[in-house]
């Protein structure tokens, strides 16, 4: 796929679209996650941020790549707790990067790193942290590289958020927790990393759930 043509014309919707399909399924699997390794409210969270995205998609009626992503954000942006505001202003930066209706490859990995400095800037994470950053990270860079698909950002995405389940955790609600975090993937992570399975999905006209099968362990 040329990096500078526009995505597929329904690309917004399908992957937000995708996004609820997804959450639907796996929110109480991310939820776990949070109770084994943090306050164990991120599920509910997710359920929540969503009901609000379908809430402003009502109200709204988008049509373009940034008012679908513009919706997502603003679900997110309503939603308490410590990840909502930072998925939201994530999906924010997203949402920004389409210059026509619907992105590039080109413009959609310039939008998910704006996404991973604003994450960085306001939740003070890096890499090896235990975070949402261990799986955009890796996602950027493979979204980045010449020749990089959404598949690959998504591969990438997975493998780093599989890689959180050997670390204590040294940000987030998972930080108080300590050595209790050890062997359990960080949900963030794993919530990014679904989400960008979503988008390569969309690529292709998708809107089902993408393939959570990894989800459950570090190994």
């Amino acid at each position: 796929m040329n990096p500078s043509t526009a995505l597929d014309p329904h690309f917004g919707q399908h992957w937000t679209e995708g996004m609820l399909a997804t959450f639907a399924v796996e929110a109480a699997r991310l939820g776990e996650l949070d109770r084994l390794s943090g306050d164990g409210d991120f599920g509910r969270n997710l359920t929540a941020a969503y009901a609000r995205v379908d809430q402003e998609i009502t109200s709204a009626g988008p049509t373009v790549y940034r008012e679908w992503l513009t919706c997502v954000s603003r679900g997110f942006l309503g939603t308490g707790g410590t990840s909502g505001p930072l998925f939201g202003m994530f999906f924010r930066e997203l949402a920004r990067c389409a210059e026509g209706d619907e992105p590039t490859l080109e413009e959609l990995a310039r939008g998910l790193a704006a996404g991973l400095a604003t994450v960085q800037r306001y939740g003070k994470a890096e890499v090896g942290h235990k975070t949402m950053v261990d799986a955009i990270s890796p996602a950027v860079d493979a979204l980045g590289a010449p020749g990089g698909s959404l598949r690959d950002a998504a591969e990438a995405a997975v493998r780093g958020a599989r890689s959180t389940a050997p670390i204590i955790a040294r940000r987030g609600r998972a930080s108080y927790v300590g050595e209790a975090s050890l062997g359990v993937l960080d949900p963030g992570a794993v919530a990014i990393a679904l989400v960008i399975e979503a988008a390569a999905g969309a690529v292709d006209g998708s809107t089902a759930p993408a393939d959570g099968s990894w989800v459950g362990s570090g190994d």
